[in-house]
Formats: C-alpha cells, sequence, structure tokens
C-alpha cells in the first residue's frame, strides 16, 4: 500500500516465551510478542514479518461481498447446474454476528449470511460452507436430498471435518 503510514508498534517480551512471535492490533498500534533472548536483529526481522502478516490477514478480511456473490454463482454452474435457477441467491454477504454458526439461509428471501470467522479459512472450507447455504435454496431441510446436494461437493467430507475440527478446539476445555 503506497503511502500507507506504518503503524506504532510496541514490542513486548516475554521470559516464558521460548519460540513464538504473535501480533495483534490494539487500536492503532500493532503489539509483538516475542521471547526475552531475541536479539533486536531478530527483533527488527519478526517485527516487519509480523506486519507482513497482519496486512495479508487484514486484506482477506476485507473480501467483499460482491466476492462472495461470484464465488456462489461460480458454485451453482458447478455443483448445482441442474438446479442454477432456484439456487440463484438474492444476496450474500459476509456478517459478524453469527457465532455459533457458519452460515444461514433464509428461502423465502433467498439471502445467505456468511460468517465472518471464515474469512481466514482454506477457499475449499468457504466454498463447502457456501454451496451448503446454496443448496438449502432447492431443498430448506437437511434431509437425505439436500445432502446428496451438498455432496455434489467433492471436499464436503474434507470440510465438514475441518470445521468440526475448529470448533472442537474453540470449545475450550472439556468438563470442570
Amino acid at each position: 500500500m503506497a503511502g500507507a503510514r506504518k503503524p506504532v508498534v510496541e514490542v513486548r517480551r516475554s521470559q516464558r516465551r521460548r519460540r513464538t512471535v504473535s501480533a495483534y492490533r490494539d487500536g492503532e498500534r500493532v503489539v509483538v510478542l516475542i521471547p526475552d533472548q531475541f536479539s533486536r536483529a531478530e527483533e527488527s526481522e519478526w517485527v516487519d514479518r509480523m506486519l507482513a502478516r497482519l496486512e495479508a490477514r487484514e486484506g482477506r478480511l476485507a473480501r467483499s461481498d460482491e466476492e462472495l456473490l461470484g464465488r456462489a454463482t461460480r458454485l451453482i454452474a458447478l455443483y448445482l447446474p441442474d438446479h442454477a435457477a432456484a439456487a440463484v441467491p438474492v444476496s450474500v454477504r459476509w456478517v459478524t454476528n453469527q457465532n455459533g454458526r457458519w452460515g444461514s439461509c433464509t428461502p423465502a428471501d433467498r439471502t445467505i449470511r456468511i460468517s465472518h470467522r471464515l474469512q481466514d479459512m482454506p477457499e475449499w472450507v468457504i466454498d463447502y460452507v457456501l454451496l451448503h447455504e446454496l443448496a438449502h435454496l432447492i431443498v430448506p431441510s437437511h434431509n437425505a436430498r439436500f445432502w446428496a446436494l451438498v455432496g455434489r461437493y467433492p471436499k464436503a467430507e474434507r470440510a465438514r471435518g475441518y470445521l468440526e475440527g475448529v470448533a472442537a478446539a474453540s470449545a475450550g476445555p472439556l468438563g470442570d
């Protein structure tokens, strides 16, 4: 990004941290967490690396609703061509208010919403969730006909497993 201002960076060294480096935004500044034993040269290298990673991540998060609709159109052509008229949504958009599900569809008004939590996931996982919601425009319930439509996506089982793993990992420790 030409002309973009470099953010204020706060480096926090930790004696407990051995190998890992992480970074996050805190308002207008970026906080970079590094091991205490890193040299100044290593610190500088890792700050640059983490700023680049944050910028790349934020670029992915800026994916547009138009891009999502284009993906939906491509998925319909590839996996639902015999239902093309029925599978076309009125709108497809990213939303930030879905933390308990990956996507949702309202067949009555033909709208699809995809959780922003997917934006950092592999493309084939996003495609799976999108195809799942497109299938609901054809079959509103989760019956055998619905799953047959979703099953046309070659990575359906792999994507479901991936999402189940993400959900399990974010659930935290089991029990008390």
